[in-house]
């Protein structure tokens, strides 16, 4: 992993276009292709990125960039989709490089995890003709729980808690923005799942047009026989 904190503009083109003014931030270059562009706010969300696959070319400034005080300039192009993510860098104060080797990746409690598992394996909880396409589909900032698609064939990204609160419902809504971006996936859905459901985070998540889904983890285990309960 690449790590620069430097004096820069962004700018990106493509589906959507946006521009990050000139200011001191943190640039992350992953060893997967990807890059994320920090601020020193905003807990751990990017201001702007470029998932992979990609490539990053690294240019000499023409005239008039040099004149306007530009060092160096990183081009970096979203293979599947032409999009392009132009950094203007200005003032370097670091540029270091670090090999963090393969990573384990997030080790979940036992619960949660084995929710995942039993919902992949029970898919239909979602809904009838739901399909699974797989568990912990990795994006740029993380892995999502389960990756699903319904009757129609559109995607369903799902994020499970033990219990769900705001911070499960912002970090479904990150991953959906970022692969909504993805034409091979968009529009993509979201589901939260949880045993249970806080009021506040069932407002937010249907606000931002997010299913809520209640997993009764006795049940999915096979240890509640609903024909025996007296009410």
């Amino acid at each position: 992993m690449r790590l620069v904190i430097a004096t820069c503009s962004v700018d990106y083109a493509g589906r959507l276009s946006a521009h990050l003014p000139l200011a001191k931030r943190l640039l992350m270059r992953k060893s997967d292709g990807s890059i994320l562009v920090h601020s020193d706010g905003g807990s751990y969300k990017p201001l702007n990125w470029m998932s992979p696959p990609c490539t990053v070319t690294e240019l000499e400034p023409d005239e008039v960039q040099a004149e306007a005080g530009i060092t160096a300039v990183w081009k970096v192009t979203q293979k599947k989709t032409d999009d392009v993510l132009i950094v203007s860098l200005y003032d370097i104060e670091h540029d270091s490089a670090h090999e963090l080797g393969i990573d384990p990746g997030l080790v979940k409690d036992g619960v949660e995890a084995h929710l995942q598992k039993l919902l992949a394996e029970q898919i239909g909880l979602l809904g009838d003709g739901h399909t699974l396409v797989r568990r912990e589909y990795m994006t740029a900032i993380g892995p999502v729980d389960i990756l699903a698609r319904d009757s129609g064939g559109a995607a369903v990204a799902v994020e499970i808690k033990r219990r769900g609160d705001i911070d499960g419902v912002e970090q479904l809504t990150r991953y959906l923005e970022l692969m909504n971006r993805d034409p091979h996936l968009a529009p993509v859905q979201g589901v939260f799942a949880a045993q249970e459901i806080k009021p506040q985070a069932r407002t937010l998540a249907q606000d931002r047009g997010i299913r809520c889904v209640v997993l009764d983890y006795d049940a999915m285990r096979g240890l509640d026989d609903a024909d025996s309960r007296l009410f």
